[in-house]
C-alpha cells in the first residue's frame, strides 16, 4: 500500500473512531463499530497475508550476532550526533562487505551503535566481525591517473594492463534523478595526503548550491598544495576504508590549507561528505557487548514459542468457552481479532519479532480475556437485577469501562517506560505488549460489544447462560489486616536478608559483565567433570556451570569472566570431543554496560512507580495512590525474593517481567478501587467506610480469581513449554500473579483505609 493510501486509510479510521466515541449506542454507534471492525480486520489481513516474511524475526529466533560498539572520545573531544550517524554509515559499509542479508545498524544513546548481523554465529565468524568493527577508519586523499578512463576501457577489453603504483577502485554515486551510477578509476596505491591532517570540515550553502568547506593543518596544507600543483584540473579520490566517497576536480595550484568542494550536491549529500571528512571512526572503538544465537537454537525457540503460544491460547479458549458459553465464544472471536490486529500492526511498522515478543503475545492473551471477564462479571450482576438483556449489556459495558481503561493504562505506562529504557530483545517485548494493550482495548470495548449488540438486537440471543463456580464470599478482609501485615513483613524481611546475604550471586552477566556460553551436547554431562576441567584453566570459583533440561538436547550453561569464552570453548571441545559439543549461544557484556544497565533498570522501576502514583492519584485520590504504590513495591520485592530463593539470577528480560508484575499488580488493585469509588455514597462514618471497602473486595473477588486464573493458564504454558530462555520470565510472572492477587486484597485497600483514617478524609469528604 502506498504511503498516500495508508495515510488516507488511517485518517478515515481516526475520523470514524472519533465519531464512534461521540455517538450514543442507541444511535449510529453499532453501525460505526461494525464499519471500524471490518476496516481494521481487512487491513490487518492484507498486512499479514501471505505470512512469509511479513514480520521480520529477531536474531534470537533466526540466529546471528549482536554487537554494541562504543565510540571512545579523546580528552577534550565530544561525540556529536552527526559523528554518530556517520559512524553508523561507516559500520554499514563494513558489514556490507561480509555479504549478510538485512543487517540492523542503529545508534544507541549518545555514543554507542547497535549492530545486529544475521547468520554470524560461529566463534570464528564472531571474531572476524569483531575485528572488522574495531578497526579504526582510514581517510585518504589519492590522485587519479590522468588517463584513467581510457586505460580502464583498455584494461576491461583485455588490451591493457594496470600501470605500476595504481589500483582500480569503483565509485558509486546518485545523479539528480536518484539513479545509481558506477564509475571505475585508476587510483594511486599510496595516497598523497592522509585523513589525520584534516582539521575541520563543514557544510555551506551559496549561490551555486550546497558545498563542503575543508581545512587542513600546516603539514597537510603543504602536502595538499604539492598534490594540486602536479594534478591541476584532474579528479582527486577521497577514500574511506579504501572505498571512494567522492572525486572532486582540483581547480587551483595553491589552496593554503583551505578548500571548497562543490558540485550538484543535495543537502544530505553535502552533509554526508562533510561527516566523512571529519572521519568519526578515527577515534578508538570498543566492543561493549556481544550476543550470539545459533540458527539451531533460534529454530528451537520458534518451535517452543509456537507450541507454548498454541497451548496457552487453547487453554484460555477452552476455559472461556465452557464458563461463559455463547458469550465466551464471542469473547474468543474478540481474542482472535486482537491477535490479528496485533500481528497486522507489527507487520505494518516492520517491528522485529523476538522471543520475548512471543512472551508479550502470550501475556496479551491473558490481558485480553481479563477485560472480557470484567465485562461479563458486570453483566452477571446486571442480570441479577432483572434487567432486560440489552439493558444489562449496556450497563455492564458502561460500568466496566473505567476499570478496564485505568487497569490497562497503568500497564501501558510500564510498557512504555520499558521500551524507553530497554535495548535489544527486551524492547521487542515492550513493543509487542504496548501494541497488545491497545488492540485489546479495541477488541474488548468495540469489537465484542458491537457483535453482542447485533446478536441481541437481531434476536439471535434472547437469554444468556453463564456458569457461576465462584462462591459469594462475605469475608472481613480489613479485620485480618494485622495477620496480613505480619505475613507481608515476614516475607519482605526474608527477601531483604536473603538478597543481602547472596550479594553478587543475585546478578547475571547483564548486570555484572562477563561471558555467557550455552553449549548443546548429544551425550549427557555432569557438572563436576566440567568444573574439574575448568579449574585446570585457572578459573576456579569465577565460573558458574549449570545444566539446562527441556525440549531437545541437554544444554550446558557456563558463566565466567569477560574474555573467558574462547579458552573455555577450546578446552571443552578438546577434552569432550566425543560428546558432540556445539556452541548455540555466546554473550559477552562489559562491566560498564552492566553498571549502566543496572542504573537504567533501577530508574525504569522507580519511574514506573512514580507514574503509577501520579495516575492513580489523578483518577482516584492520594490515599488510593499510596495503597497502590505500597502494593506494587510489596509485590516487586517479594517476587524478586522468591525468584532469587529458587536460584534465579537477575537478567535483562527479568527487568521486563518485574515491570509487568508492577503493572499487573495495579491492574487488580484498580478494579477494587473502582468498585469502592462506584459505591461511595458520601457517608461520614468510619465503620460504614470500612464495611464499604470489605463489600467491594468481596464483590470483585470472583473477577480477581478468574482473571488471575486465565493469566496463569497462558503463562503456565510458557513456563512449562516455552524453553529455558523464557522460563525465568514466565516464573516471575506466575509468582507476580499470585502475589499481586494477595496484595490487591490484603495490602492496597487496607493501606488506603489506614491513610484515610489518619487524614479523616476520603473522596474529598471528611468523616468521623
Amino acid at each position: 500500500m502506498s504511503p498516500i493510501l495508508l495515510f488516507a486509510f488511517w485518517l478515515i479510521v481516526v475520523a470514524l473512531l472519533g465519531w464512534y466515541c461521540i455517538e450514543d449506542f442507541s444511535g449510529r454507534r453499532p453501525i460505526l463499530g461494525l464499519i471500524l471492525s471490518g476496516l481494521l480486520i481487512s487491513f490487518c489481513l492484507q498486512q499479514v497475508w501471505p505470512p512469509s516474511g511479513k514480520i521480520p524475526l529477531g536474531l534470537d529466533l533466526q540466529g546471528g550476532s549482536s554487537f554494541l560498539i562504543k565510540l571512545v572520545c579523546q580528552p577534550g573531544e565530544k561525540i556529536t550526533r552527526e559523528m554518530l550517524w556517520q559512524a553508523v554509515e561507516v559500520v554499514r559499509q563494513r558489514i556490507d562487505l561480509l555479504g549478510v542479508n538485512e543487517p540492523i545498524i542503529a545508534p544507541q544513546g549518545e555514543n554507542c551503535i547497535l549492530v545486529q548481523v544475521p547468520g554470524i554465529e560461529t566463534p570464528q565468524q564472531i571474531e572476524e566481525t569483531k575485528t572488522q568493527l574495531q578497526r579504526m577508519a582510514k581517510l585518504e586523499f589519492a590522485s587519479i591517473h590522468p588517463e584513467s578512463q581510457r586505460l580502464i576501457l583498455l584494461i576491461e577489453s583485455g588490451q591493457g594492463i594496470i600501470p605500476p603504483g595504481y589500483i582500480v577502485k569503483t565509485e558509486q554515486f546518485r545523479n539528480s534523478e536518484g539513479n545509481v551510477h558506477t564509475v571505475r578509476h585508476l587510483v594511486r596505491k599510496r595516497p598523497e595526503v592522509t585523513g589525520n591532517h584534516v582539521a575541520s570540515a563543514h557544510i555551506f550553502f551559496d549561490q551555486q548550491g550546497y558545498g563542503v568547506s575543508l581545512r587542513l593543518d600546516s603539514e597537510g596544507a603543504k602536502l595538499f598544495d604539492g598534490l594540486a600543483e602536479t594534478h591541476l584540473g584532474q579528479p582527486l579520490a577521497i577514500l574511506l576504508d579504501g572505498q571512494i566517497q567522492s572525486t572532486p576536480i582540483l581547480k587551483a595550484r595553491h589552496y593554503g590549507g583551505a578548500a571548497q568542494i562543490t558540485g550538484n550536491f543535495t543537502e544530505q549529500q553535502a552533509r554526508y561528505l562533510a561527516n566523512i571528512l571529519q572521519n568519526p571512526l578515527r577515534i578508538p572503538v570498543e566492543i561493549e557487548e556481544i550476543r550470539s544465537v545459533s540458527a539451531t537454537l533460534g529454530r528451537d525457540s520458534v518451535h517452543q514459542g509456537l507450541i507454548a503460544g498454541s497451548m496457552g491460547v487453547t487453554l484460555v479458549m477452552v476455559f472461556t468457552g465452557i464458563y461463559y458459553r455463547l458469550a465466551g465464544l464471542i469473547a474468543l472471536f474478540g481474542l482472535a481479532v486482537n491477535m490479528l490486529l496485533l500481528l497486522g500492526m507489527m507487520a505494518m511498522f516492520r517491528f522485529v519479532f523476538t522471543l520475548p515478543g512471543i512472551a508479550g503475545v502470550i501475556l496479551t492473551i491473558g490481558m485480553s480475556v481479563d477485560a472480557s471477564v470484567l465485562i461479563y462479571e458486570r453483566l452477571r450482576e446486571e442480570l441479577r437485577t432483572r434487567k432486560a438483556l440489552d439493558a444489562a449489556l449496556h450497563g455492564a459495558y458502561e460500568k466496566a469501562f473505567s476499570a478496564i481503561l485505568d487497569a490497562n493504562a497503568t500497564t501501558l505506562l510500564a510498557a512504555i517506560i520499558l521500551f524507553w529504557q530497554a535495548t535489544g530483545t527486551v524492547r521487542g517485548f515492550a513493543i509487542t505488549l504496548t501494541l497488545g494493550i491497545i488492540t485489546s482495548l479495541f477488541s474488548s470495548l468495540i469489537v465484542t460489544r458491537t457483535l453482542l449488540h447485533w446478536v441481541v438486537t437481531k434476536g439471535y440471543l434472547r437469554k444468556l447462560h453463564l456458569l457461576d463456580w465462584i462462591p459469594k464470599w462475605q469475608f472481613d478482609f480489613l479485620g485480618k489486616q494485622k495477620l496480613a501485615v505480619g505475613i507481608s513483613l515476614l516475607l519482605l524481611i526474608g527477601t531483604v536478608v536473603f538478597l543481602t546475604l547472596r550479594g553478587r550471586g543475585n546478578f547475571g552477566i547483564d548486570f555484572l559483565g562477563g561471558d555467557l556460553l550455552v553449549m548443546q551436547c548429544r551425550q549427557p554431562f555432569s557438572i563436576k567433570e566440567v568444573h574439574r576441567e575448568l579449574e585446570q584453566l585457572g578459573f576456579g570459583e569465577t565460573i558458574s556451570v549449570q545444566l539446562a533440561h527441556g525440549i531437545g538436547p541437554e544444554k550446558l550453561v557456563i558463566q565466567g569472566p569477560k574474555g573467558s569464552s574462547k579458552a573455555i570453548i577450546a578446552a571443552l571441545s578438546d577434552t569432550f570431543s566425543n560428546r558432540g559439543l556445539q556452541v548455540v549461544q555466546q554473550d559477552t557484556v562489559g562491566a560498564r554496560v552492566g553498571r549502566e544497565f543496572a542504573k537504567k533498570s533501577t530508574f525504569a522501576l522507580g519511574l514506573s512507580i512514580a507514574a503509577i502514583l501520579c495516575y492513580v492519584a489523578m483518577r482516584f485520590e492520594f490515599a488510593f495512590a499510596l495503597g497502590a504504590v505500597v502494593a506494587v513495591v510489596h509485590d516487586v520485592l517479594i517476587t524478586i525474593g522468591l525468584f532469587a530463593f529458587t536460584g534465579g539470577v537477575f537478567s535483562l528480560i527479568l527487568v521486563g517481567a518485574v515491570l509487568i508484575v508492577a503493572g499487573y499488580s495495579v491492574n487488580d488493585t484498580i478494579v477494587v478501587f473502582d468498585r469502592i469509588r462506584e459505591k461511595w455514597s458520601g457517608s461520614k462514618s468510619l465503620r460504614v467506610v470500612e464495611a464499604l471497602v470489605n463489600q467491594s473486595i468481596n464483590e470483585t473477588l470472583g473477577r480477581t480469581v478468574l482473571t488471575g486464573g486465565t493469566t496463569l493458564l497462558s503463562v503456565a504454558a510458557l513456563y512449562f513449554i516455552g524453553g529455558e530462555i523464557l522460563r525465568d520470565f514466565a516464573f516471575t510472572i506466575l509468582v507476580g500473579v499470585f502475589v499481586g492477587t494477595y496484595s490487591s486484597v490484603f495490602v492496597a485497600s487496607p493501606v488506603a483505609v489506614w491513610y484515610a483514617r489518619r487524614k479523616r478524609k476520603i473522596f474529598g469528604a471528611s468523616y468521623k
